[in-house]
């Protein structure tokens, strides 16, 4: 079978070892925990691919290398060899599948807005003529002036220097919302004083982006075995387990709960797995 084998697998079978590119502060896909270890929802993913390389390979065991990535390293990281895996919240776009591929789609955002309960702002509609706060240099204050201008809202739009002042003046009624990647919304209310308090829109301002597991790219044996293992996840009801775990529930450190159950894109997702960038996939 080993003379068979090329790129990732012969490495990973000739070595005994498979090197997995992981985030410090992506909480809750890939972060360290209190004693510096990293775990998080694709972390748990990730692991389950480790499982199954394991067993194509027919390998009594396998190490596991962590390696740190960030926004800007984990690419070149990912092209010259030095990780198999990565384990993250990457966008799985036109633009990257140039010089990374990735495997079955595990998260998607879109640009959404959190408000109080109290305002009740159903819709993208209702923020007519109001103060809404989104954060400056985003592409979501921009998708916001678009629709601003496109549906004749006349939005004041406010733009904050960070995600913390933003939620901040939601907080303090200096504005009715807040347009945002719904996840980091959902963080931010369960790190707030009275999560309670607050609601994220299902009205979206984007279409659903797709975050994958990157592998190297024209590495056609390495994907297959990737793909089918991501695959068997999501189709058996435990990508939905793994999804609670991280999105429902309490999450270590600190036991904030995102409170995020999983979105009608992300469950038909996982009932038919796919490597697609195009958000129309998702629809």
């Amino acid at each position: 079978m080993a003379q068979g084998l090329t790129g990732t697998l012969k490495n990973i079978k000739d070595t005994g070892t498979i090197t997995l590119g992981h985030r410090d502060s992506s909480i809750p896909f890939s972060y360290l925990d209190d004693n510096q270890k990293p775990i998080g929802y694709a972390m748990d993913i990730c692991y389950k691919i480790v499982d199954a390389v394991k067993k194509e390979l027919k390998l009594d065991k396998l190490e596991v290398k962590l390696n740190p990535v960030t926004s800007a390293t984990r690419i070149p990281l990912m092209a010259n060899g030095t990780i198999d895996l990565e384990c993250g919240s990457t966008t799985n776009n036109a633009e990257r599948q140039k010089q990374v591929w990735f495997t079955n789609t595990h998260f998607l955002t879109a640009s959404r807005y959190v408000s109080k309960k109290s305002s009740k702002i159903g819709k993208i509609d209702d923020l007519k003529g109001k103060s809404v706060v989104s954060t400056a240099g985003t592409t979501n204050i921009k998708q916001l002036t678009e629709a601003n201008a496109a549906r004749g809202l006349n939005v004041n739009i406010i733009p904050a220097k960070d995600h913390a002042e933003a939620f901040l003046m939601v907080e303090t009624d200096r504005a009715v919302a807040f347009v945002m990647d719904d996840i980091l919304l959902s963080s931010l209310v369960a790190g707030s004083k009275a999560p309670g308090d607050y609601v994220i829109s299902s009205d979206a301002f984007s279409k659903p982006e797709p975050y994958g597991i990157m592998l190297r790219k024209d590495d056609t044996a390495f994907k297959k075995v990737v793909d089918a293992a991501t695959a068997a996840v999501y189709t058996s009801g435990e990508g939905q387990k793994i999804y609670d775990k991280w999105f429902t529930q309490k999450v270590p450190p600190k036991g904030l709960n995102l409170a995020t159950p999983i979105s009608k894109e992300l469950k038909n997702e996982f009932a038919k797995p796919s490597d697609s960038p195009d958000p129309d996939a998702y629809k």
